[in-house]
């Protein structure tokens, strides 16, 4: 499973011209999901997202966490994380995980990122063509892999 985290001061996601979610400072996650993930790589990767020191502190440094901020989060589903480019010029989405698969493992890390944060969390829709917007605020971007642990 794979998280690109964005600290954001504002996002939002549109869908079919609705705006369906939107935050003021906090995290954008844009989740890909594989086949073999399980509710393991699940639990590494909230608890890494919600105690990961990106947010400033009092001093400017990067030394509280979401948990801390009580910051809010948007959550989308983007099986592109997963292409493999590889060969060719045209990326493979052959890890992506099938519907069937990924969609119960997404309903399953939002319902258990929402357990541990005190603002309801945000979502897009599963395999919807979404526009997502954001004011990325640093910019500060992380890509956490729950297969590759660094």
């Amino acid at each position: 499973m794979k998280a690109v985290i964005q600290r954001v001061s504002k996002a939002s996601v549109t869908i079919n011209n609705t705006e369906v979610a939107s935050i003021n400072n906090g995290l954008l996650v844009l989740l890909g999901i594989v086949l073999e993930d399980t509710e393991e790589d699940i639990n590494w990767l909230v608890k890494k997202i919600t105690n990961c020191r990106i947010f400033n502190d009092a001093s400017r440094v990067m030394n509280l966490s979401l948990l801390d901020t009580k910051g809010e989060v948007i959550v989308v589903s983007q099986f592109t994380l997963h292409a493999s480019t590889k060969k060719g010029n045209r990326p493979s989405y052959i890890k992506a995980a099938r519907p069937e698969v990924a969609i119960p493992l997404y309903e399953t890390f939002i319902k258990n990122l929402q357990s541990v944060l005190p603002s309801k969390v945000q979502t897009g829709q599963f395999g919807a063509d979404m526009k997502v917007r954001l004011l990325n605020d640093g910019p500060v971007t992380i890509i956490m892999d729950s297969k590759n642990k660094e």
